[in-house]
């Protein structure tokens, strides 16, 4: 009996009465470090799920997107420019044949894919998908931007691979069709009638929640979107035998011009590069001065919009260039747009040569 006592005070096994219970603290900051890793992914989802919304009824709203070809706007005209510059240009041939088809296609795919992903509904279907036009984004609108890490389709494919790996496991439907099928399981359902009801009643829901895409992005395309402005590309007559067309190219290219009536102050008409076939803004920044802006964006090769508030916009990423100068105000965008000599010749203004 002495050696038992002599071995339990000299630390021998601690009896269950003997152990310490744990502090209420660190249960409390347990349970928060549990809380906080089960829903480190909610605040990304919620991110990407409006953001693709947004860009959806964006899109299905903006008057220009669905166009078509006689708009510098248009998804037409931004894909066209895309399969030039593009490693998978070829793969654009379909959208360019049946325009109207594919913007509408990625307009509500975006919608699909933001509303799958904010109520948690098929949640790695929805990630699949915003990874998908991520990539496709990436491949071709951001493919030239320079460094890469200014374009953002990039940062959007890995943040959608985050949520492709995870699910959507809390605060969604998976979560709930997850949970009633484990009550399922327990009282004795089978498999097959368990997994059942959860494709159902996913499918069902799924319905539902297309159906409320699809209206909402009908009502945004029918009561929000308005008309697109007409943009004149108006070529001058042909030069005289013996003149040299403007813009220095030889031979029987037509001179480019517009009526200075056209250009306001603070406006611009819009002519075509005859020797790119690109957009050129015609601006008038201050009174009796005048300059060629071209209309592509140097971060990414969208169309830029036209000058508003001594401003060129950029509507794929937000870069914004000096109206009078072509200067990048904002970026990504780190270089100048292209500017063009302009000459006044009585009551019309002759686009000229691109500045180097």
């Amino acid at each position: 009996m002495e050696g038992t006592r002599d071995s339990v005070g000299a630390g021998g096994p601690e009896l269950p009465s003997q152990r310490p219970e744990p502090a209420a603290g660190e249960g409390r900051a347990a349970h928060r470090r549990a809380l906080a890793s089960r829903y480190a992914l909610l605040p990304l989802r919620l991110f990407l799920g409006v953001t693709f919304v947004y860009a959806g009824l964006d899109k299905l709203a903006d008057s220009h997107f669905l166009a078509g070809r006689g708009d510098l706007q248009s998804f037409y005209a931004q894909t066209l420019y895309a399969r030039s510059h593009s490693p998978v240009g070829w793969a654009l041939e379909p959208a360019l044949h049946a325009p109207t088809f594919f913007a509408l296609l990625i307009a509500f795919g975006e919608l699909a894919v933001g509303l799958g992903t904010l109520f948690g509904l098929w949640g790695r279907v929805a990630a699949l998908g915003g990874a998908t036009l991520s990539l496709t984004l990436f491949l071709t609108v951001s493919w030239n931007t320079t460094p890469y890490y200014l374009g953002n389709d990039l940062p959007y494919l890995m943040a959608w691979s985050a949520l492709l790996l995870a699910g959507t496991p809390y605060l969604s439907v998976d979560g709930y069709l997850a949970r009633r099928a484990e009550r399922d399981r327990a009282r004795g359902l089978d498999e097959h009638a368990v997994r059942r009801r959860s494709v159902l009643d996913g499918g069902i829901a799924a319905v539902a929640l297309g159906g409320a895409g699809l209206l909402a992005g009908s009502l945004t395309a029918t009561f929000v979107r308005g008309k697109p402005k007409p943009v004149a590309l108006t070529p001058s007559p042909a030069p005289s035998a013996g003149a040299s067309p403007s813009g220095g190219a030889s031979g029987g290219a037509a001179k480019v011009s517009v009526a200075v009536a056209d250009v306001p102050v603070g406006g611009s008409a819009t002519v075509k590069d005859p020797s790119s076939g690109d957009a050129v803004y015609i601006v008038q920044p201050k009174a009796g001065q005048y300059c060629g802006l071209s209309s592509i964006c140097t971060h990414a090769g969208c169309t830029v919009d036209p000058p508003k508030n001594g401003q060129l916009s950029c509507p794929c990423h937000g870069s914004k260039f000096d109206a009078a100068t072509g200067a990048v105000l904002t970026g990504p965008a780190v270089k100048p747009l292209p500017k063009y000599t302009v000459t006044k010749d009585g009551d019309r203004l002759d686009l000229g040569a691109q500045q180097s």
